[in-house]
């Protein structure tokens, strides 16, 4: 009998692991990921390309809207589909190990920040006047993707002045200084590197976090400040040679954390405006000598990482409390509103003045309002911005806050841009088959007047104007034939290409600095 109930045991086990893949082989979580995640968010999940996947930073995703994303991908990411290369139980293997915490999450503070501090030139011993002959204020840095490296191209002769190495997986963009000489990059890894364009030499770098989303330099050009996904935080470096000087911990009044969406300098009120992830805030921080009444350098729980140096009340925070999480925003030009929006595409108006929110607004889809752009139409302010998951412009009138029109589009888009002397706005439709696509459209008529099609198959996207408003540059968005077109922003044709390796944007020194209405911030 007992031999026979042995040969029952075996055959049972043995049909369970037929009809059970589970049992017959335990899914290896681990190698899956490295396989197939840690090229963009790292071997250790602390982020790269991609942001970090730890629990820490995905309290807003529930298991189940992290299947479906690693399943379809996620819009206004980079992140792919993977359901045609990963079975449902591979796919939840990678969601339980991503909620599962690391062991000891890398402490990130000043003393770290230091020890990884880099000069590489001594800013006393550089030129103060240009080593080349260009209009300064008709620049433009591209940064390329494809290979690592940025190109400092002239925007009068649309010829490269020079072509340097950057950091892994820039992000957020490139700021410069007030008067356009210094330059400096965030990349997703938490490096911060400060270029000289007179001398096209590095200056600095520091590692500011581990997992950052983008930088603000101070209009003073004193500060330069750093939004972090991880740690939570937000790091103040010297922008002479970015030394750190003070880190800010991202704690609500109750000490829940949140990962920062975005950093943005608020010129006319000496102070920095703050997004923020994971809690229902937005934070205006001072680099005012004096603070404001209203600010404070208080934050629950925390003691505020200074250093040796006093900084008690500078770097003071005003805290608005908002509807709804801001994951986009928008500035108004005068700094007194930002119309936010999270990712369901709820929106609210803030008046930073009142310090609350004021209105709703209706914008459905997931609305791209860091792309926004604003203009003047029969005689009243208007904004507009690409949809993510829609194909359609938004037009708003800045008054009432009331939809204007919507602009239907061959795709959902991604940048929106134009120019003070420019007539038309161009918009791209950066996702889906119709990727190749650049749409013209008549600012005074709210029409689609023509659509380009730079090299057909391939993405076109993130148009940038000369400093006169008589060009229009887009990036053809690919490693393999990449190249930024030259447009003549009037006629529309062609003028000049050049190839480069998947150019992701392209930033005006003069309406970076000046900060154009046809320009994000």
């Amino acid at each position: 009998m007992a031999i026979f109930r042995q040969l029952f045991t075996q055959g049972l086990l043995a049909l369970l692991a037929v009809n059970s893949p589970a049992i017959a082989e335990t899914i290896d979580a681990d190698a899956l990921y490295q396989k197939h995640c840690a090229e963009c968010h790292s071997k250790d999940r602390l982020g790269a390309m991609g942001p970090a996947l730890l629990p820490e930073n995905l309290k807003r995703l529930r298991k189940k809207a992290a299947i479906k994303v690693i399943s379809e991908g996620r819009a206004a990411t980079q992140m792919p589909t993977f359901q045609e290369k990963l079975n449902a139980a591979e796919i939840e293997a990678l969601v339980d190990l991503v909620y599962t915490p690391l062991k000891q999450i890398p402490h990130w503070g000043l003393a770290e920040m230091r020890a990884s501090h880099l000069i590489h030139n001594r800013p006393q011993d550089l030129a103060d006047k240009p080593i080349f002959t260009a209009d300064m204020w008709n620049l433009f840095i591209v940064v390329e993707l494809g290979d690592h490296h940025a190109t400092l191209l002239d925007g009068d002769t649309f010829e490269p002045i020079h072509r340097f190495p950057t950091r892994f997986a820039l992000h957020g963009g490139p700021k410069y200084g007030p008067n356009g000489r210094f330059v400096y990059f965030a990349s997703r890894d938490g490096w911060i590197s400060k270029f000289d364009i007179y001398n096209l030499k590095y200056v600095a770098e520091i590692r500011a976090g581990i997992n950052t989303r983008n930088l603000a330099v101070s209009a003073d050009g004193r500060y330069v400040i750093v939004a972090n996904y991880l740690p939570h935080s937000l790091t103040i470096l010297d922008a002479v040679d970015l030394s750190p000087i003070k880190v800010i911990p991202v704690v609500d009044l109750h000490g829940n954390s949140s990962r920062v969406s975005a950093v943005y300098t608020a010129a006319p009120r000496e102070s920095f405006f703050v997004a923020l992830k994971d809690i229902p805030e937005m934070w205006e921080i001072s680099y005012a000598d004096q603070p404001p009444l209203g600010f404070s350098s208080w934050v629950h729980g925390y003691r505020e990482d200074s250093g040796d140096i006093n900084l008690e009340q500078q770097f003071a925070i005003r805290r608005v409390q908002v509807k709804d999480y801001l994951d986009d925003f928008f500035i108004t030009q005068d700094y007194v509103q930002i119309i936010g929006t999270a990712r369901d595409g709820s929106g609210q108006v803030l008046d930073l003045d009142l310090g609350r929110a004021v209105t709703k607004v209706d914008l459905p889809g997931m609305p791209h309002l860091s792309s926004a752009i604003s203009w003047t139409y029969q005689g009243r302010q208007v904004m507009a911005m690409p949809n993510i998951k829609e194909g359609e412009v938004t037009v708003l009138d800045m008054e009432s806050w009331q939809v204007i029109k919507r602009i239907k589009t061959l795709g959902p888009g991604f940048f929106m841009r134009s120019h003070e002397k420019s007539r038309y706005a161009w918009v791209d439709v950066f996702f889906g088959p119709n990727k190749d696509v650049m749409h013209v459209i008549d600012k005074e008529t709210l029409e689609v007047v023509k659509t380009l099609r730079p090299s057909p198959g391939k993405t076109s996207a993130h148009v940038e104007f000369t400093q006169d408003g008589r060009y229009a540059l887009v990036s053809i968005w690919e490693k393999e034939g990449g190249a930024i077109v030259v447009y003549d922003a009037n006629t529309l044709k062609e003028v000049k290409r050049l190839p480069m390796s998947k150019p992701s944007g392209k930033y005006n020194v003069h309406n970076k600095v000046t900060r154009s209405r046809g320009t994000s911030h």
